[in-house]
């Protein structure tokens, strides 16, 4: 008997009761950070956040992959990953996850066809290397070995087919017209709405890694899918139907920072736009406030920085009670960008003493998973922005430096990130009379360039470099101008980075 077009092949994970009753009392953060000392400990790095435990004890990761194995396995002796509450792995991966009956679909694809002779697919995320579903492991996995070594050359070439080819396909390209069309009238379940969830985290993590630039064109693929169907099809339940709004509100979001940091802001803003609607449409308060927080950020970078403020005190009423601190704390640092932008720096500072106060609050199980980018780093890279923008590039140097340790300690698969705090770090040092320092770390940021493509931090660099040409004949100075100088040039975008008052 042949599924209804709406079921989903992909049985329900079943949460992780073992692992939930190991962690006891603590919070899903405090366990996060003991699995990332105890990382450390055996000279582990793994990318542990509350998410990550979330992801776990609902059964969404039934096998960890092989660095969090050892890290589980010292910090519980004498037990095995079924002792854990894992699958066996050789459920999960290779051969025999294609072979066993009730594994999820290898590939990752939906059905949404009309007949059972040819069903039509739309696939919204590659397979890992290793054969096994990508949903069912740790979601940094699909960075490691042989695959990582093809990204990192990929990002290096710049080449957009080179790009396209390492990275696999990310989501559906609809051909057009004719295909959408095929989709009208169907039922939409939790198989697609669980699919542009899924190609909301690869594309985040991917940036993550890499920067926006070799992304951006490839992601705009999902999000056309994702909204084709929402016009589609019909769900058949309220709760798929608010997951599918969200999954595409959040999606543009994703788009839409790719456009932003890679300096298209009139294609962000479209993007952003686009999000804040369907926040609307659907009365999603937190999606509403992800996208007023990504405009706010946007308008501080377009040197609109009265629309900044406006829009994170948006954001922030949106936020009022979603119950997270964390996201009010970001919202304040939206905030206080935009008061530095105006160079109110009374406004700035009540912005960022407010931020403080609530990030010092904790993290909760109310936080949302977009962010886990927001941490001590984030913290102290956004404070760092602001007392540059009010020109006090000594105590923005301390803040940015602050910033790239402490994201190099703690978050080292942000790579983008720390190339960004350096990239800032550069800047600040440069213009407040110590060349050599900010040459040091613009070598830095270049060594980091092979990894990251980002306009963003390119046009930080360019800044930087222009700043310390009077300062050539330092022999730091002029190893920093001419290895900048050999960088291959992309094409302009507008600057992200704020002129010098």
């Amino acid at each position: 008997m042949a599924s209804s077009p709406g079921a989903s092949s992909t049985p329900p994970p079943r949460p992780n009761l073992v692992f939930r009753q190991l962690r006891g009392q603590l919070s899903p953060g405090e366990f996060a950070a003991a699995v990332r000392r105890a990382a450390r400990e055996i000279g582990e790095r793994v990318s542990c956040d509350a998410r990550y435990v979330g992801r776990v004890e609902a059964g969404e990761i039934r096998c960890p992959n092989y660095a969090y194995e050892r890290v589980f396995l010292h910090m519980f002796p004498g037990r095995t990953l079924t002792d854990l509450g894992f699958a066996p792995r050789a459920l999960v991966r290779g051969r025999a996850a294609r072979g066993a009956p009730d594994a999820p679909p290898v590939h990752g694809t939906i059905r949404t066809g009309t007949t059972r002779q040819q069903p039509t697919t739309i696939q919204l995320y590659e397979s890992h290397p290793s054969g096994s579903d990508p949903r069912a492991c740790d979601p940094y996995a699909v960075q490691t070995h042989e695959e990582s070594d093809v990204q990192r050359r990929a990002f290096m070439t710049g080449s957009t087919a080179t790009v396209a080819a390492a990275l696999g396909p990310i989501g559906p390209t609809l051909g057009g017209p004719a295909e959408a069309a095929a989709l009208r009238g169907r039922r939409v379940g939790e198989a697609e709405a669980g699919a542009v969830e899924e190609a909301v985290r690869k594309i985040r993590l991917l940036d993550d890694r890499h920067g926006a630039d070799g992304l951006y064109r490839r992601a705009a693929a999902p999000l056309r899918t994702a909204y084709t169907l929402l016009d589609a099809g019909t769900t058949t339940r309220q709760s798929t139907s608010d997951r599918l709004h969200a999954g595409a509100g959040e999606l543009a979001i994703s788009v839409g920072w790719l456009a932003h940091d890679s300096g298209r802001f009139d294609d962000a803003r479209s993007h952003y736009a686009e999000a804040l609607a369907t926040a609307r449409v659907s009365g999603d308060a937190a999606l509403e406030a992800h996208a007023f927080c990504n405009t706010a950020f946007l308008a501080r970078d377009a040197g609109r920085p009265r629309e900044a403020v406006r829009a994170a005190q948006a954001a922030t009423r949106a936020a009022r009670h979603l119950g997270s601190h964390r996201l009010l704390s970001l919202l304040a640092l939206r905030e206080a960008g935009g008061w530095a932008g105006l160079g109110d720096r009374a406004g700035c500072e009540q912005a960022l003493a407010r931020a403080h106060g609530l990030f010092e609050r904790g993290p909760r199980d109310a936080d949302p998973e977009w962010m886990t980018f927001y941490g001590p780093a984030e913290l102290a890279g956004l404070e760092a922005q602001c007392w540059s923008a009010l020109g006090e590039w000594a105590r923005a140097a301390g803040h940015a430096r602050l910033a790239a340790t402490t994201a190099a300690a703690q978050t080292p698969q942000f790579t983008r990130n720390i190339a960004l705090y350096t990239a800032e770090l550069a800047d600040d040092l440069a213009r407040a009379g110590r060349p050599d320092e900010a040459a040091r770390a613009g070598l830095r940021v270049l060594a980091l360039l092979g990894e990251v493509q980002s306009s963003r931090i390119q046009s930080m660099l360019a800044t930087t470099a222009r700043v310390l040409l009077p300062h050539r004949s330092s022999t730091g100075v002029s190893e920093f101008l001419e290895a900048h100088a050999s960088l291959p040039r992309a094409a302009e975008r507008p600057c992200v980075r704020r002129d010098a008052p």
